[in-house]
Formats: structure tokens, C-alpha cells, sequence
């Protein structure tokens, strides 16, 4: 498409089919993108033996943290792709990492105050664990009244190859009708636009996307088996963060007041939690009780503790065709700590992921495309935009006795759709009133009502609640 390489120079590869024998190095969309762009020719193709290669160089696996710590041993440097987390502990008035990827901890190592002058500033404008070109020593660390050795980091160099500017690509997307940016937006996330039957195909995927873009949009989604949700969750996106079953807790989602460690929502864009109906909580009124508490207001209380985040909270799940219908009770099968009405109230939207194609070979992008790194990348600077909330402020109707939930919730997910699919309006002129009420309004409405339908079924207190009209003011 030569009018994405007109607008998006440098921000684009080519993506093939190919390169799908790089998932079996276990490596997320957003990096295998970054390898290509760094090794393809200027047509975009690759040696993909090279780039294999460099990849098991540059991205030490597990099974190699051996040979790291034997070269650092013998007093060499190492220096290779990893995502770390940072700990700083005011006690010991130190700053550590951890690679837990690697099996390494944050009691094995340290970062000086000069490396973490120089490093911190985007560190810290992260969640807390950030990919980067890193380069490993050993040195020698007072602790208490001996010396031990410590893995030191040397130097940290964020591993993004671009600037990213918003105002560029908000009027670099002006430059496309609706159409083209729809495929331009699933091209990003690794599909195919020309192997979907109809433009509602496309719309049910990109639904996935508005927690990418907005502060804590908490969503649910049933879908059948094979249609990507956890693909997309897990390897689009270095902000947010998938939990594949196994046993939840309110320290792990919250605060851990042992490790006095913030939890998940403190430390990523959203925390999916995919095969919800296997996933067992601890301490089911203690975990509902958080919960309410941080759907509602994106702050918990844990002892102590008072904190906050960010993240949105998603439930992902799969669901049987007999059970695909928004009319009869969908979450029959959730843990039960989910069979409560005023927790479901807190969560904004219903997606019908049958709605999604099942993914097939034609699907996977083959084409250029927008690198997944510098989407999601955009995605997550939107965040921090409240034009988007404004401007919905602004051209959106209701009545004033309207429940506060369906408001928030609405605006919410319109304010999302906004980022994706038109971050280039920015004032009520901007707005196309059919594109606005069809491509975020009216699916906004729809996954919200489905929420107090599934309420009303659980609950008979919502049965038949009144539903805001929601208008535009165009």
C-alpha cells in the first residue's frame, strides 16, 4: 500500500506468512517485528535463517542463563534483548532488577546510581517492566557488613527504533478514508483485511483493542475456541499482560503486602484473564471486596496499603454456540466470584466474540503493515490524551437521569473507539456525525446493554431497568 509507505515511513514492515516459523522461538509479535525491521532490505524481505539466528543471540532463552552467568563469572560482559523489572528498595537505599525470563533475581543484582541516572527516566515512564538492549556485569556491593557479588547492569538502551509523535500520526490518519484505516489497524495486529468476508468481521476483532487505548475499560468476552483472543492479548501488545488460568490472589492482583510489591494493575495497560473458568481465586469475598473497590475507582486498600492503577480488567473466555445468545444466561459458567451483580455492573462492555471469525492460514497478514511495536505503542500514549474524553463530553446526549455506570461505560468505550479509529478528530468540527454513531456510538450502546441484560438475568433487581438514551449532538 504506497499511501501507508507515504505516511508511515520507517514505521512499516512487511509481513509475511514466513515469518510465522519465528512463534516457534517463542517470541511476541511486537519483537519478531522489531528483528524484521532491523534486518529486512529496503523491499522489506528477509534472510529468515539470519534473522532466526540472531534472534537466539540477541534473545537468550532460559535454558541459556548458564552460559550468561559462567561469561559473567570469568569477568566478561554480556549484552542481549530482555525485559527487566525494577525494585527500588528505600531500606537498603538500592535499585535492582529482575529478568524473570531468565530465572534472575532481584537479590542477585543491582543497578549504581550513575547507570540509574542515566536510565531511569524512561524506565520509570513505563510499567515497571521494560524491554531493553541490556549489557550485564559483575561488581562487588557492600551488604551490611560483607561484600558480595552482584549482576550489575552496565547499560540499558530502550530497544524501540523510533520516536513516537502523536500529533504526527493523528494527521497522518486524516490522509485515509474509514475504510483504509480499518484495514490499516488489522494489518498492525497481524490479519489479513482481504480475507474477511464483510466489514462487521473486522469491526468484532478491533473491539478487542479498546482496552489498548483507554484507562481502565473493564470488558468480558465469550468467545468459541480458535478466534485469537489470546494471541491478540498476549502477543500485540509489551503493556499488557495475560493470565492463562491457574490460581489468582488479591496480593498477585493488587499488593503483596509480604514482598510489599504493587500488583498487577499497578503495572500494565490491561490484565486479561484468559480461561477465566479455570482460574481459581483465593479467598473469594476478600478478592470480590478488592475488586468492586478498583473496577469502580482504580484505587484498592490492602492493610495499610492505599494504591491505584491503571489497568483494565478482561475476562476472556470460551462459550458453546447453544449458549451464544445475549437473551440467556452467558455466565453460568464463570468462577463465583463473578455471580455477584454489583461486580458485573463495574465491568463496561460485553463483547460477542462468536462475532469473530475462526483464524484460519488466509488470515495472517501478508502484506505491509505497521509494526505491532509502534502500534500498540500509540495505543498506549492514547491513553494519557483526555482530548478523546473531552470531545465526547462534548457531542454526546443523554438524559441527566441516566444511571452513572451506563454514562461511564459508554463514554468509555466511545472515547476507545475514538483513539483507534479516528485519533485525527480532536474538536466537535472534526466529527463525521454517521461515522461517529455508527462506528462508536451504536457498538458502545449495544455491548453495554448487553451487560445489564446478563445483570438482569442473574438479578432481578436490573430486570427491566431503564437503559439511557444515548444521542449524538452533531
Amino acid at each position: 500500500m504506497e499511501k501507508l509507505k507515504q505516511f508511515f515511513e520507517g514505521m512499516i514492515v512487511k509481513k509475511d506468512c514466513k515469518n510465522d516459523q519465528f512463534s516457534v522461538l517463542g517470541i511476541p509479535s511486537f519483537i519478531r517485528d522489531w528483528f524484521i525491521r532491523k534486518y529486512a532490505d529496503n523491499n522489506g524481505e528477509i534472510d529468515t535463517d539470519f534473522v532466526a539466528s540472531k534472534i537466539k543471540e540477541i534473545l537468550p532463552r532460559k535454558e541459556n542463563v548458564n552460559q550468561i552467568l559462567n561469561k559473567l563469572y570469568l569477568g566478561e560482559k554480556v549484552k542481549f534483548l530482555a525485559k527487566i523489572e525494577i525494585n527500588i528498595d528505600l531500606k537498603k537505599n538500592m535499585v535492582a532488577f529482575a529478568i524473570n525470563d531468565l530465572g534472575i533475581d532481584f537479590k542477585d543484582t543491582i543497578i549504581t546510581p550513575k547507570v540509574w541516572e542515566e536510565c531511569k527516566d524512561y524506565i520509570l515512564s513505563t510499567n515497571g517492566a521494560v524491554w531493553g538492549i541490556i549489557t550485564l556485569t559483575t561488581e562487588k556491593v557492600k551488604v551490611g557488613s560483607k561484600e558480595e557479588n552482584k549482576i550489575s547492569l552496565l547499560e540499558f538502551k530502550n530497544f524501540m527504533p523510533y520516536t513516537i509523535d502523536l500529533d504526527y500520526y493523528k494527521k497522518a490518519r486524516a490522509n485515509f478514508d474509514t475504510n483504509e484505516w480499518i484495514d490499516i489497524v488489522l494489518g498492525a495486529i497481524d490479519y489479513n483485511p482481504e480475507a474477511f468476508e464483510n466489514e462487521g468481521e473486522k469491526l468484532a476483532i478491533i473491539k478487542r483493542l479498546l482496552p489498548f487505548s483507554e484507562k481502565r475499560l473493564n470488558m468480558i468476552e465469550l468467545a468459541p475456541k480458535g478466534t485469537g483472543k489470546s494471541y491478540l492479548f498476549s502477543q500485540i501488545s509489551k503493556f499488557g499482560w495475560l493470565s492463562n488460568g491457574g490460581v489468582m490472589s488479591r496480593a498477585k492482583l493488587f499488593y503483596d503486602m509480604t514482598k510489599k510489591q504493587e500488583g498487577l494493575v499497578s503495572c500494565w495497560d490491561f490484565v486479561a484473564l484468559d480461561e477465566v473458568s479455570t482460574i481459581k481465586f483465593v479467598d473469594i469475598d476478600e478478592m470480590r471486596g478488592a475488586m468492586k473497590g478498583y473496577l469502580e475507582s482504580g484505587t484498592y486498600t490492602v492493610g495499610n496499603k492505599m494504591g491505584k492503577g491503571d489497568s483494565g480488567i478482561i475476562l476472556l473466555g470460551n462459550i458453546n454456540q447453544s449458549e451464544m445468545d445475549t437473551e440467556k444466561d452467558m455466565f453460568q459458567n464463570l468462577p463465583q466470584i463473578f455471580h455477584d451483580s454489583a461486580l458485573l455492573d463495574r465491568f463496561h462492555g460485553f463483547i460477542e466474540g462468536w462475532e469473530v471469525p475462526r483464524m484460519s492460514e488466509n488470515k495472517k497478514a501478508r502484506v505491509w503493515a505497521l509494526n505491532c511495536e509502534y502500534f500498540s505503542s500509540i495505543l498506549h500514549e492514547m491513553r494519557e490524551d483526555i482530548t478523546y474524553r473531552k470531545l465526547v463530553d462534548e457531542i454526546l446526549d443523554y438524559e441527566l437521569s441516566a444511571d452513572t455506570r451506563d454514562v461511564t461505560a459508554v463514554k468509555r468505550m466511545i472515547s476507545a473507539y475514538i483513539k483507534i479509529l479516528f485519533p485525527h478528530w480532536q474538536k466537535p468540527t472534526d466529527v463525521n456525525k454517521e461515522e461517529f454513531e455508527k462506528y462508536c456510538l451504536t457498538p458502545s450502546v449495544k455491548m453495554r446493554k448487553i451487560m445489564k441484560t446478563q445483570m438482569g438475568i442473574m438479578d432481578s433487581e436490573y430486570l427491566n431497568k431503564p437503559f439511557p438514551n444515548f444521542t449524538s449532538k452533531l
